[in-house]
């Protein structure tokens, strides 16, 4: 089968387009045959070097996955024919830029029925940072205002929905040119970070959705006794003293598989709640292209590739 490897840290250019065993799923796995695969800034991190998640290479990258199982081991939870989607094996090495993946069962889910498999596969790492930092850490709830950072990004733009589809007021940050997008996401106030210290802007949010290592910072916006939320310093054990210190509760969100998640975020997606935004796909022979695309910063949503 088809898949992107590289032999080497560095740019987007390792990443090559290569022919390796099609593996075998194991009792209670799944065999799945990738229609698409999502391009996240981990991807890149790790690709460089600059987060070295799998070790030394050689290694394929890749997490975010939607497509259609092929075989089913012994005990699996779907059977031949079934449309999944999920992240498997983060933060071990999945091999998500390929033609085929072999996951462990209860790590995907259901593909949302609305969706084609390029925005299925646009949801999962994103969707579900969003949804354990805010849903199952924070516990948002209606009523409560939550200021998410990156508010147009991949992460981003899924946190603003599932923020609003549990009752939240958003007040989201991003930069002018892209208030338009966020407000028809579905956030309250926008605030334009370049222009605007968000600091004096807000000072009484329940939740701060923190996904740009400003967690210091993020702190001045919360009222007492409420959540700061980061995805970025989520092993700062002096953040999470100082956070404490002042009054506030800190949750560090490190994403991980979570097929009940995937269950529910689908849920709100079929029933018109959540809707990933898809900036542009490639080709997997392109794989290179969609990181020079991520590591430039202007992405609005998510980067897909095609299988």
């Amino acid at each position: 089968m088809r898949a992107v490897t590289q032999n080497t840290f560095g740019g987007p250019e390792v990443l090559k387009v290569t022919e390796v065993e099609r593996p075998r799923p194991l009792s209670g796995e799944v065999l799945i045959r990738v229609h698409a695969s999502a391009v996240n800034p981990v991807d890149a991190a790790v690709r460089s070097g600059a987060f070295p998640l799998l070790g030394e290479p050689p290694f394929g990258v890749g997490w975010d996955i939607s497509g259609v199982v092929e075989e089913a081991g012994p005990g699996a939870r779907f059977a031949v024919g079934d449309e999944v989607y999920g992240m498997p094996f983060f933060p071990r090495a999945a091999t998500g830029y390929a033609e085929y993946v072999a996951a462990p069962s209860r790590q995907v889910a259901r593909k949302p029925t609305t969706l084609d498999h390029v925005h299925a596969a646009a949801l999962p790492l994103a969707a579900l940072t969003a949804w354990q930092g805010l849903v199952d850490a924070a516990h948002v709830k209606e009523g409560d205002r939550v200021l998410i950072h990156r508010a147009a990004g991949g992460v981003g733009h899924l946190a603003v929905q599932i923020a609003k589809a549990h009752g939240a007021h958003v007040i989201a940050l991003a930069s002018a040119a892209r208030h338009e997008f966020v407000t028809g996401l579905g956030a309250d106030e926008v605030i334009d970070y370049r222009t605007t210290d968000f600091t004096q802007a807000v000072q009484d949010a329940d939740v701060v959705f923190d996904s740009t290592a400003q967690g210091a910072r993020s702190l001045r916006a919360l009222r007492p006794g409420g959540v700061l939320v980061s995805i970025l310093e989520h092993g700062d054990t002096d953040l999470a003293a100082t956070v404490a210190a002042a009054g506030r509760r800190f949750a560090g969100i490190s994403v991980e598989p979570d097929y009940a998640s995937l269950e529910a975020i689908a849920a709100l997606v079929d029933t018109g709640r959540i809707r990933p935004h898809v900036e542009q796909t490639f080709p997997l022979a392109e794989a290179g292209k969609a990181h020079g695309l991520i590591e430039s910063g202007r992405v609005q949503g998510k980067v897909v590739l095609t299988v």
